[in-house]
């Protein structure tokens, strides 16, 4: 019988090594990382009613970064949310999800893709759900942020890196030719 486990657990193993050389994605985990909300003109703006539309102004960054386990990477996604009226902000919040995922098999190029895309696109959510309550919790309308097509920004942001290099490229003086 413990020879019948031993052929069981090398056989396991021998599996779990050729699922290494598999392409493997998993989110290991996805927290809350930072998050701040800012009111500078309360409680005035709860006494006025604005005399105009607010102006809404979104913003949001991708990072990510390897960690030390191999194969296994963090991804932040940030969100800016800031009302103002009248030049005034009514508030200004910000947070950063994060997730921690394991990715392997897959080539560098690819994993590249996978970090800015189909990671930011898994966390995104998060992100909007917990910013939509830290503002609801202000008793001020709620603001929501869109929707975003991940993929379209990669390729955007992929097309304007080739045109500065090919820019570059253009712009450095041209070696001199050898005389033969």
């Amino acid at each position: 019988m413990a020879e019948e486990n031993r052929t069981e657990n090398t056989e396991g193993q021998a599996q779990q090594a050729q699922d290494k050389n598999e392409p493997f994605f998993q989110l290991v985990r996805c927290y809350m990382k930072d998050a701040s909300l800012e009111m500078p003109h309360a409680p005035e703006i709860f006494m006025t009613t604005p005399e105009e539309q607010p102006n809404v102004d979104i913003q949001f960054e991708v990072s990510q970064r390897a960690l030390q386990i191999p194969n296994t990477y963090e991804v932040v996604v940030r969100g800016t949310i800031t009302v103002s009226v009248k030049g005034q902000a009514m508030f200004l919040v910000e947070g950063k999800q994060a997730g921690i995922f394991e990715i392997r098999g897959i080539p560098q190029e690819g994993v590249h893709h996978i970090l800015n895309v189909l990671c930011a696109s898994t966390i995104y959510p998060y992100l909007r759900a917990n910013l939509a309550d830290l503002i609801n919790r202000t008793g001020l309308p709620p603001v929501h942020l869109p929707e975003v097509n991940f993929e379209g920004l990669y390729q955007q942001r992929m097309a304007q890196q080739a045109q500065k290099q090919a820019e570059a490229a253009a712009a450095a003086p041209a070696a001199p030719e050898a005389n033969a």
